[in-house]
């Protein structure tokens, strides 16, 4: 076990009896929604998972330890301190660590500390990508390197609307990693449900996603895969008012100088701003259905 690891006793039991398990990021308790609806989010997240058969594992860094699986207070203590909590991707572990930080964990750092811990399954909300116009300035998120090289399920709504979807796929693709469409052929494009890009398979149930990751893993590729789940019809937005929104935003940002892994909080927030909230319910509707398909794969990847 690693030694700058705690992996909460619940958590770590489940692990031991092969019992389903699924972990949540923490990015979107600190720096995706205002305090106390993130609490209230993060909570009812976990609750979802547990009302499918799993054990929830919330994952961050608190005083410089890589935690899988939080407390109700260690929740409120990240809700509480928000933005001024560290967003640690990779290459922010190591001074985290060694400066004891607190640090809200981004896709690929959730990926690490949950692989670390043997959690297989990840739900979150939409992945980081290949930001647009990165061929000029090569921001591209290291959620996607990370999908190439950590074996876990990432179950989301597809890559940030906000995004390149175009090349996001394009990089998956070079990195060997399954873009698998759950009950879609169409790439989910997060608040809304289809984006004129193909996924490479359709697959229509749990355990075929379950058998899917159990072959990967058993042939030994050592790639995520990442499963993209439309968000539910009933909150999917409209696909127009939201690109204008979103360019509206992305101009924005460029006037502003904003990059790097700053640019991904200041367009979500200046597009729920532009839609009057709309985004914000939107995107938690899509977390509570990824959390569902995350844990339902679990308890079926378990059955095995």
């Amino acid at each position: 076990m690693n030694k700058y690891l705690d992996t909460a006793l619940e958590v770590q039991e489940a692990l031991e009896n092969r019992r389903p398990v699924v972990a949540l990021e923490s990015t979107i308790i600190s720096h995706g929604m205002p305090y106390p609806q993130n609490v209230e989010t993060a909570i009812h997240v976990e609750q979802v998972i547990r009302d499918y058969g799993a054990v929830p594992a919330t994952v961050a860094i608190i005083g410089g330890r890589l935690k899988c699986g939080l407390t109700r207070e260690e929740i409120e203590y990240l809700g509480k301190k928000g933005t001024d909590i560290v967003k640690c991707s990779r290459r922010d572990i190591p001074v985290a660590i060694s400066k004891k930080l607190d640090g809200a964990t981004t896709v690929a750092t959730t990926m690490i500390i949950a692989n670390m811990a043997g959690v297989k399954i990840f739900a979150t909300g939409g992945i980081g990508g290949v930001h647009r116009g990165a061929e000029q300035t090569m921001d591209i998120s290291a959620d996607l390197e990370e999908l190439g090289q950590t074996p876990i399920m990432v179950v989301c709504a597809g890559a940030k609307a906000i995004l390149d979807l175009g090349l996001t796929l394009e990089y998956l693709e070079t990195k060997g990693v399954p873009v698998i469409g759950y009950g879609t052929e169409e790439l989910p494009a997060f608040y809304t449900r289809r984006s004129g890009f193909r996924v490479d398979y359709q697959l229509d149930t749990p355990k075929e996603l379950a058998e899917a990751f159990a072959a990967q893993r058993g042939s030994g590729l050592h790639t995520g895969m990442l499963v993209a789940n439309p968000i539910p019809e009933e909150y999917s937005m409209d696909g127009e008012a939201i690109n204008g929104a979103i360019n509206e935003a992305i101009k924005e940002a460029a006037e502003k100088g904003i990059h790097g892994k700053e640019t991904t909080p200041f367009l979500l927030a200046k597009v729920k701003d532009i839609t009057g909230g709309d985004s914000l319910e939107a995107n938690i509707q899509l977390v509570y259905n990824n959390a569902k398909i995350a844990a339902q794969t679990a308890v079926e990847l378990c059955n095995l």
